[in-house]
C-alpha cells in the first residue's frame, strides 16, 4: 500500500489519481509514467517501486484504494490553499509540502511531474477542477417566463378550475400521504380507504343524478378522474371501476328502479361492485362472450352460467377483495332465441366478504403496476337472480319470458349499450395525461437543476440546455398541451351528446384519443426516467411507479391496435358512404378536387419552399397533416379493393393492411389533435399566453411531420431541403421553448406533495 503520508508519494498521487480516473490505464500510458520515474534521482528506489505497483493495467487500485487517494487529494488542496487554476504538477508539490517533513523536493521533481503531465497530454487545470469540485458560480437557472403562470394554469384549468382546485387541496390532506413499501393486501386497503374519503366528499357520485347525491354532471366527473391522477393512480383506477363503470352501467343501462336501489349506495361506496365484462378468451371481441343468461320464466329468474374455463372473467377490478356486486355482461337466451349481450347485476360476495354460493373468486395476485387494485377472476355456476337484476333501460323481458326492445336491431342496441364505455375511454385518456404531465414536470424540473460539463472555466451547463435533452422533452411537452385541448373539447361535446353531433362520430374521436394519448403517456415516461439519469430509476421519483401504473392504459378500456382498427374502420366507412352517396357529377368533382390538391400541394415551389415563416405557418401544417391523412385513406382503401379483387375474403383482406389502417388511424389522429389546438388557441384572448401556446403548437406540428419524414419525401411533398428546413425549425422551436419549460410544467399545477420526487421539489446539489 502507497505510503501517502510520505511526501514524495503526495508529488506523485495527482498523476496516479487520472491515469485512474476512467478505471483502464493503457499499457503505453503505464510506461509512459514509469520511463519518466525511472530517471528521477529524487525518488529513492523503495517509493518508486511502490509506485510502479500500482501502475500495473492488469492491476488496477481497488475502490477502496482510490477513494483513499482522492480524499488524501481534497484534504491536501485545502490545507494548502489550493486553487483551481493549477496544473497537476503544481497540486503535487503542493500536496507534498503541506503533508512532508518540511524539507522542500528539489525543483527537478516539478520539472519531472511536468514533463510526465505533459506527456500524457492531460488538461491537468481542467482534472484539478473536476476533483476538487469547483467551478465558477452559474447563472440562475430559468429566465422569467414570457407569460403569467397563474394566468395558464387557469386557462389549462378551464370551467371546472375550483373542483381541480378542491380536489388538489383534499389530496394534500395527510390522510392522503405517500405510504411507501405496502404489502399488497395492505396497499389495496389503504386505496380503498382513500376512495372512501373521496366518496365522503362527494366525488364518486358526481355524474350521477341529483336525486342520489350528484349533479349528473359527466364532465366534473371526468375532470375529477383527470385530477386524481396526479395522485396515486391505484387510486384513480379503483375510483373509476367503482363509480365509473360500476355506477355508470346502473346509471346509463338500467332504470329508474336500479337507480333507486342501488345508485346512493354506488356513490357513497356502502356497496362496492365491479364491472365484469372481459373474459379470459374474449376481451376485445365483447359481442362475442360466452357467459351466458338463461331465462326461466317458471322462477322469473336468469340463470348465470360460465360455460367453461375460457369463458371465466378476467382482470375484473374490485373483484379480488371488496367487490359485493358485479354488473356481469352475457349472452341472453329466453325461449331458446339469442339476443346478444345484455348486463345483469349479479351478487358476488356476503355480506362477511365470503363469495355468494355457486360464485367462484380468484385473485389475479402481483401485477406490473396498479397493484393497489384488486383485480380478480370470476366463475358462475348456474348462479340464479332476479328478473329485475337485468338493466333494463334498452331491452325488457316480461315474466313469461317475452323479449322486447326499443331498438329492433341488434347492431344498434348492442353499439348503444356499448357507448356507455366512451367515457370510460376519455377518462383513461386524461389520467394518463396527467402521469405524463407529473413525469414531465419532474424531468423538466430536474433537466434545469441538475448540471453537467461546460466550457472551459465556465459554469456547468444544466441538461435542459443541452440540444439532446431539449430534443427528449420538449416535443413531448407541446404534444401534452395539444392532446389536453384536444381532449378538453372532447370531453364538453360528450357532456352535451345528442345536441347536433353523433355518437358514433364522438365515440371514434374516443377513440382515437384514447390510444393516442394512452401510447403518447408510456413513450413520454421512458423518455422522462431516462433523462433523469440514475436519480430517475430511484423508487422516490415516481417515475417508475408511473411508467410501471400506467403500462397497462394502452390496454385496458379497449387495447390501443384495436381502437385504432375501428377508427380507420370508420374512416373507410365515411370515405365508401361519400362515393356511394355520390351522383356522376359529384364523382368527377371528387376526383377533380384531389387532382387539384395535388397539383397544389405537389407543386415544385411548394414542396422546396423552406422559408421559415412558411414553415411555421398553420396552413402548411393542417395542409401536410391533411394530405397525409387523406392521402394513407386513399391508399389503404385501393389496397383493400385491390385485393377483394383478387377474390380475398373481405375479414382477410382487411386483416392483410392491418398495419396500414393503423398508420392510418395515426395519421388521422394527429392531423384532428393539431385541428383541435389550433381552435383552442385561437380562442385564447391573453396575447402572451396565445403567443406561447402558438409556439406550442407549432412544435408540436412539426415534430409530428418530422417525425414521419420519410413519408412525406416518398409521397413527393417535401423535397430533401425542405425535410432538412424542417429539423432545422424543430430545434428553433425547442430553443424557444426552453426559458419557458419549467413555467409551463409548473402550470399543470400540480402541487409539491403529489409530485413526491425529491429531485424535482427540493434543492439539488449545490453548483460544481
Amino acid at each position: 500500500m502507497l505510503d501517502t503520508d510520505s511526501p514524495r508519494v503526495r508529488a506523485v498521487l495527482p498523476l496516479l489519481y487520472v491515469a485512474w480516473a476512467d478505471g483502464v490505464l493503457t499499457p503505453s500510458e503505464a510506461e509512459t509514467i514509469r520511463g519518466h520515474l525511472r530517471t528521477q534521482e529524487w525518488l529513492d528506489a523503495s517509493t518508486r517501486e511502490a509506485i510502479c505497483d500500482h501502475l500495473d493495467p492488469q492491476s488496477p487500485p481497488t475502490p477502496t484504494q482510490y477513494f483513499r487517494w482522492i480524499r488524501t487529494l481534497r484534504d491536501g488542496a485545502g490545507d494548502a490553499a489550493v486553487t483551481t487554476r493549477c496544473s497537476l504538477a503544481e497540486l503535487g508539490m503542493a500536496l507534498a509540502n503541506v503533508g512532508g517533513d518540511g524539507t522542500a523536493l528539489p525543483e527537478a521533481s516539478r520539472r519531472a511531474l511536468e514533463d510526465i503531465e505533459a506527456a500524457l497530454n492531460i488538461d491537468g487545470e481542467e482534472v484539478v477542477r473536476d476533483l476538487l469540485g469547483e467551478r465558477p458560480e452559474p447563472s440562475p437557472v430559468e429566465p422569467e417566463a414570457p407569460f403569467d403562470t397563474d394566468a395558464m394554469r387557469r386557462l389549462l384549468d378551464g370551467p371546472h378550475a375550483e373542483l381541480r382546485e378542491d380536489i388538489r387541496t383534499l389530496l394534500q390532506d395527510p390522510v392522503f400521504e405517500y405510504q411507501d413499501g405496502l404489502g399488497t393486501e395492505a396497499y389495496r386497503e389503504q386505496v380503498l380507504r382513500w376512495c372512501e374519503h373521496l366518496a365522503d366528499q362527494g366525488l364518486g357520485a358526481l355524474a350521477y343524478p341529483d336525486a342520489y347525491g350528484g349533479g349528473g354532471d359527466m364532465e366534473k366527473f371526468i375532470v375529477a378522474f383527470e385530477t386524481l391522477a396526479y395522485h396515486d393512480l391505484s387510486l384513480v383506477v379503483k375510483f373509476g371501476v367503482q363509480f365509473g363503470l360500476f355506477g355508470g352501467s346502473i346509471h346509463h343501462l338500467g332504470t329508474e328502479r336500479h337507480h333507486e336501489e342501488y345508485l346512493d349506495r354506488v356513490g357513497t361506496l356502502d356497496l362496492p361492485g365491479c364491472f365484469a365484462m372481459s373474459e379470459w378468451g374474449h376481451g376485445s371481441n365483447v359481442r362475442e362472450l360466452e357467459t351466458t343468461a338463461r331465462y326461466d320464466p317458471t322462477t322469473e329468474e336468469f340463470v348465470i352460467n360460465t360455460p367453461h374455463d375460457g369463458a371465466r372473467k378476467e382482470w375484473i377490478g374490485n373483484a379480488a377483495a371488496h367487490g359485493q356486486v358485479a354488473t356481469v355482461f352475457a349472452q341472453l337466451r329466453t325461449d331458446g332465441e339469442e339476443h346478444g349481450v345484455h348486463a345483469f347485476l349479479v351478487p358476488i360476495r356476503a355480506d362477511d366478504g365470503t363469495p355468494k354460493p355457486r360464485v367462484r373468486i380468484e385473485d389475479c395476485g402481483e401485477k406490473v403496476g396498479l397493484n393497489g387494485v384488486d383485480n380478480g377472476r370470476l366463475w358462475f355456476d348456474q348462479v340464479r337472480i332476479p328478473r329485475a337484476n337485468l338493466l333494463d333501460r334498452y331491452a325488457q323481458v316480461a315474466p313469461d319470458g317475452t323479449y322486447d326492445s326499443p331498438i329492433p336491431s341488434s347492431g344498434k342496441r348492442f353499439f348503444t349499450m356499448l357507448s356507455t364505455l366512451i367515457g370510460g375511454r376519455i377518462s383513461v385518456a386524461r389520467a394518463g395525461l396527467s402521469a405524463a404531465k407529473s413525469g414531465l414536470t419532474i424531468a423538466v424540473r430536474y433537466g434545469n437543476r441538475r448540471r453537467q460539463f461546460g466550457p472551459k472555466d465556465e459554469p456547468e451547463v444544466p441538461l435542459l440546455d443541452y440540444r439532446t435533452h431539449k430534443r427528449r422533452l420538449l416535443p413531448r411537452l407541446a404534444t401534452t398541451y395539444a392532446l389536453h385541448f384536444a381532449l378538453d373539447d372532447l370531453t364538453a361535446r360528450f357532456a352535451r351528446k345528442g345536441r347536433g353531433e353523433s355518437l358514433e362520430a364522438i365515440e371514434a374521436e374516443a377513440n382515437a384519443l384514447k390510444a393516442y394519448a394512452t401510447w403518447h403517456t408510456s413513450a413520454t415516461l421512458q423518455e422522462a426516467r431516462e433523462a433523469c439519469g440514475g436519480q430517475g430509476y430511484r423508487a422516490d421519483t415516481r417515475i417508475g411507479r408511473l411508467r410501471a401504473d400506467t403500462d397497462v392504459f394502452t390496454t385496458f378500456e379497449g387495447d390501443n391496435t384495436v381502437l385504432m382498427l375501428q377508427v380507420a374502420k370508420g374512416l373507410l366507412s365515411d370515405f365508401q358512404r361519400e362515393f356511394r352517396d355520390m351522383n356522376l357529377w359529384g364523382m368527377a368533382r371528387l376526383v377533380a378536387d384531389e387532382v387539384a390538391t395535388q397539383v397544389q400541394e405537389l407543386n415544385p415551389v411548394v414542396t422546396r419552399t423552406t422559408d421559415p415563416d412558411h414553415l411555421r405557418a398553420l396552413p402548411f401544417q393542417q395542409s401536410a397533416l391533411t394530405y397525409r391523412a387523406e392521402k394513407q385513406l386513399q391508399n389503404v382503401g385501393r389496397r383493400l379493393q385491390r385485393r377483394i379483387d383478387d377474390g380475398m375474403e373481405p375479414f382477410d383482406a382487411f386483416v392483410d393492411v392491418q398495419d396500414h389502417l393503423v398508420q392510418c388511424a395515426r395519421a388521422d389522429a394527429e392531423r384532428m389533435i393539431l385541428e383541435r389546438f389550433a381552435d383552442a388557441v385561437e380562442g385564447v384572448e391573453d396575447a402572451d399566453l396565445r403567443e406561447t401556446l402558438t409556439t406550442l403548437r407549432r412544435l408540436f406540428a412539426l415534430s409530428r411531420i418530422e417525425a414521419d419524414l420519410d413519408w412525406f419525401l416518398e409521397a413527393g411533398y417535401v423535397s430533401g431541403s425542405k425535410a432538412k428546413a424542417i429539423r432545422g425549425a424543430v430545434n428553433d422551436l425547442c430553443d424557444e421553448v426552453r426559458p419557458q419549460a419549467e413555467a409551463l410544467v409548473n402550470a399543470f399545477g400540480i402541487p409539491d406533495a403529489l409530485l413526491g420526487a425529491p429531485i424535482a421539489t427540493k434543492p439539488g446539489p449545490g453548483p460544481k
